[in-house]
């Protein structure tokens, strides 16, 4: 397996947030977890890249609360969990936050060469920021735009395409079209299956069933940290059970 989660557990002082989580994405797949606000998707894909281990090497020795995280996550066939972030980075598994979170202060294209960091060649550099205004035009045309005065679906795009100048073999994807308009959904997911068919495997968080189901090959239903079912789309909605509860269909 390309990706391989097995029994996460996630606790902010006593609070579970993920609890014996396990799933896995095959290389070349578009997988997608599914479930309520508050379910632990955001939390699984920051555990997966590293980011809650930063939060544990940073509240050590303070009195602002404990987080325990214990379970295994192999990337192929490496163990993660004990890398921090910026490591997990360098093996082209690569977060694209949800809202995006641009430097907001910086231009489009500021943003777009800070996510090439780990790149050494100019000319890769450019081939890199060449490929993201293709898969979104926008960006080129507002590239000495301040991303702060950017629409939501712009600065998801250019979240998006920040992500990509690092090159990722595995792009996680957490949330995207959160608060953005149906249009502004039908854009993202053409840009999204553009970025599947460079050869970039995708792992996907959404509220948005429907947006998820379109895309994944695969799903996996979340409650309260918890896979509570697996599936294709045409699986999980066949299950009345599944689809009244957990998917809201």
């Amino acid at each position: 397996m390309y990706l391989d989660v097995k029994n996460l557990n996630l606790f902010y002082d006593r609070a579970m947030v993920l609890d014996e989580l396990s799933f896995h994405v095959n290389k070349g797949e578009t997988v997608s977890i599914v479930g309520p606000n508050g379910a632990g998707k955001t939390s699984a894909l920051r555990a997966i890249a590293g980011l809650v281990k930063w939060e544990q090497d940073i509240l050590k020795g303070t009195v602002m609360g404990k987080i325990t995280l214990t379970g295994s996550v192999l990337f192929k066939g490496e163990e993660l969990l004990k890398l921090p972030a910026y490591k997990i980075a360098e093996r082209k598994l690569i977060l694209c936050p949800e809202r995006g979170r641009p430097f907001r202060e910086r231009t489009v294209l500021e943003n777009l060469q800070a996510g090439a960091y780990m790149v050494k060649s100019k000319k890769v550099m450019q081939e890199l920021l060449n490929a993201a205004y293709e898969i979104f035009p926008i960006l080129k045309t507002r590239k000495n735009q301040v991303a702060g005065t950017l629409s939501g679906g712009e600065r998801c795009m250019l979240a998006m395409a920040r992500a990509l100048q690092s090159q990722p073999e595995l792009l996680l994807l957490d949330e995207p079209t959160v608060g953005l308009a149906p249009l502004v959904k039908e854009d993202l997911f053409a840009c999204v299956k553009k970025i599947h068919a460079m050869g970039v495997t995708i792992l996907l968080t959404e509220q948005d069933v429907s947006f998820a189901f379109e895309l994944s090959e695969r799903n996996y239903v979340l409650s309260r940290g918890k896979v509570v079912a697996e599936g294709t789309a045409s699986q999980l909605i066949s299950d009345d059970l599944v689809r009244k509860t957990y998917l809201g269909l």
